[in-house]
């Protein structure tokens, strides 16, 4: 009985199966492998653009960071030094 009730579930799966692929057939037509494998590295490649476009946006920016505020501790210093030269008197003044 438990074989013939497997063998049941199977037909029912193996029917509900082909009906799926009746109706993707009916709505897309077929598709060959190469198509499918096309398709497929298209859409992986776009993501790898896409990820790689997101890391160089973040690197750009993380490197725009570290120039500004190394310019800017570079400015301010040789503004103290600007500043301390006109603060010295000259000699015998």
């Amino acid at each position: 009985m438990d074989i013939a009730h497997g063998e049941l579930v199977e037909k029912e799966l193996d029917a509900f199966i082909e009906k799926r692929h009746d109706r993707r057939l009916a709505d897309e037509g077929e598709r060959p492998a190469e198509e499918l494998w096309q398709e497929s590295e298209r859409r992986y490649q776009e993501k790898r653009r896409r990820l790689a476009r997101l890391e160089w946006h973040a690197f750009h920016n993380e490197h725009a960071a570290r120039h500004r505020a190394t310019l800017q501790a570079l400015i301010e210093h040789h503004e103290q030094q600007a500043a301390k030269l006109m603060d010295t008197k000259p000699e015998g003044a």
